[in-house]
């Protein structure tokens, strides 16, 4: 007895994703080690801004091709061995950066970064549907997708300081070794709830009760093509689609852009540019805090609960849609705040609808296919940045990304309409409160 109760480690979830955010932070620091260094490296390889969004486009195409693909590799091998792999792959791939003699093969090795690192966040999504009750989806998602923010705060500062002081190579040397640690990490410690030696009894029983059949609950696993061909499926890969512009345009191109257009040297551009981030991660976790409010304050649906959050960011999206029409840097960077706080929670809540609305055995595939559908966005969005900002400038640009949340969330509304995650919305409310 008491050895079975020195086994047990109370509320073992929060370190699950505790580990997820982690993994997170670790993968977004070695993808936005580029944004970082985009200004020395375009000099440094004689890259015109057009080659710099190749090299962008190279890791957005690897990224969208793998995501659904990922989904598929850890719904069937299991996320211990799928995510502890993928990490591994996106650790080598970023230390051979520091090799890159041009922009070409630069581009070759963005483009394998994103085969490996496409698998984050449905992994996370995967964690969050085996582990958590209903109730505490939104909650969880908004402290794993911090990681994203996280990463990407951690990312000016660190790079800048690695380059300065040991060149360049060091920043992708450096960042990309970190997956290596936290892959054995990984691998040691997790395992799925119903495996699990540390988990308590009450723990594992409240995750179960708490997880609500879904009212569309198939026998056995679905095909692809049942996932795909669901509304429910489209509402979130759309919203992911509208959405995901902005958060490529705020990791690959707010450091060149202060760069050229606020005329920041790097020093500078360490100094402020985490700054949109830190934001992010207060949206993020605020989303997640969101959607348990409005269900237990307005007895809101769970699904209505998120979409409601969604409007709010978008809404909150047209602040950074106005950064071209300030004239201060610091204006601008307050914009971007405002951009990265509003992206977050719509980030949070949507990736949150594929746990709600899917059974844990799809999530992943899910999670993969919506991500898809948001990187072939990023991925458009950034080749127009770089074929059009030498030409027409960012605001325009930076305009459309407020539009194109507006959009989202109104299709969202529409395409979810009528989809529950489960049988008793009112139970799911009293439980959130």
């Amino acid at each position: 007895m008491e050895t079975q109760i020195l086994k047990t480690v109370i509320g073992l979830r929060w370190w699950i994703i505790a580990l997820v955010c982690a993994g997170t932070i670790v993968n977004y620091l070695s993808r936005n080690a580029l944004g970082v260094m985009a200004a020395e490296l375009k000099t440094l390889m004689n890259m015109s801004t057009q080659q710099y969004s190749y090299v962008v486009g190279a890791f957005q195409v690897g990224y969208t091709i793998m995501q659904p693909v990922c989904g598929l590799i850890i719904d069937v091998i299991g996320l211990r061995l799928g995510f502890a792999l993928f990490a591994c792959l996106w650790s080598a791939t970023g230390i051979a950066h520091a090799f890159a003699a041009g922009w070409m093969s630069l581009a070759a090795l963005r483009g394998l970064m994103g085969l490996s690192e496409a698998v984050a966040i449905p992994a996370g999504m995967k964690v969050v549907a085996e582990w958590f009750p209903n109730r505490e989806k939104s909650v969880a998602v908004g402290y794993f997708n911090a990681g994203t923010s996280l990463g990407s705060l951690l990312a000016p500062p660190l790079v800048v300081f690695l380059s300065l002081r040991y060149g360049w190579q060091s920043a992708f040397v450096v960042t990309g070794a970190m997956g290596f640690i936290w892959a054995a990490f990984w691998y040691w410690l997790y395992r799925a709830p119903g495996e699990h030696p540390r988990i308590s009894k009450q723990e594992h029983g409240a995750i179960v009760d708490g997880q609500t059949p879904l009212a569309h609950r198939s026998q056995g696993k679905r095909r692809i093509s049942e996932v795909l061909g669901t509304r429910r499926f489209w509402a979130i890969a759309q919203a992911r689609f509208f959405a995901e512009p902005a958060w490529q345009t705020f990791s690959f191109w707010i450091p060149l852009y202060l760069a050229t257009e606020r005329h920041m040297d790097l020093k500078h551009i360490a100094m402020f540019a985490w700054l949109p981030f830190l934001a992010a991660d207060l949206g993020g976790l605020f989303g997640g805090y969101l959607s348990p409010f409005l269900m237990k304050r307005f007895r809101l649906p769970l699904v209505a609960s998120r979409i409601a959050g969604v409007v709010l960011g978008a809404f909150m999206m047209i602040g950074p849609a106005c950064i071209g029409l300030v004239a201060s840097p610091y204006e601008a960077i307050a914009l971007f705040c405002v951009g990265g706080f509003a992206h977050q929670m719509i980030s949070a809540l949507v990736n949150t609808l594929t746990a709600d609305v899917f059974e844990p055995g799809e999530v992943g595939t899910a999670a993969g296919f919506a991500g898809m559908a948001a990187w072939i966005g990023g991925l458009g969005f950034s080749l127009v940045v770089g074929a059009l900002a030498d030409s027409i400038g960012y605001t325009p640009l930076f305009a459309a990304l407020g539009a194109f949340d507006l959009i989202g969330a109104a299709l969202l509304i529409v395409l979810m309409r009528g989809v529950k995650s489960d049988a008793n919305p009112r139970e799911t409310a009293q439980s959130a409160a």
